[in-house]
């Protein structure tokens, strides 16, 4: 394994020891995960597309529901109890 070097602020060094504690994992493998996920080719990248909507994330979720109330987005009445416990 390739070893490097680098400076951190002492900000930056803080906010690493701080999520490697958490995650239980040393600095030096949650480094490794960062770079990792960061260098991964993203699908604008690959495909030359825009980004993804949010519609277009959940887009196999649409219709997925039966039996529900066709107004439901769009009637107040059901929301009349949201939230209440």
């Amino acid at each position: 394994m390739a070893v490097i070097s680098l400076k951190l602020t002492e900000a930056l060094d803080a906010q690493l020891t701080d999520q490697a504690h958490r995650r239980r994992l040393s600095k030096s493998e949650l480094v490794r995960r960062a770079l990792t996920a960061f260098l991964q080719p993203s699908r604008q990248d690959v495909e030359g597309s825009a980004p993804q909507s949010a519609a277009d994330l959940v887009a196999d979720l649409v219709g997925c529901c039966e039996d529900g109330p066709a107004d439901l987005s769009s009637n107040p009445a059901y929301l009349a109890e949201f939230g209440a416990n």
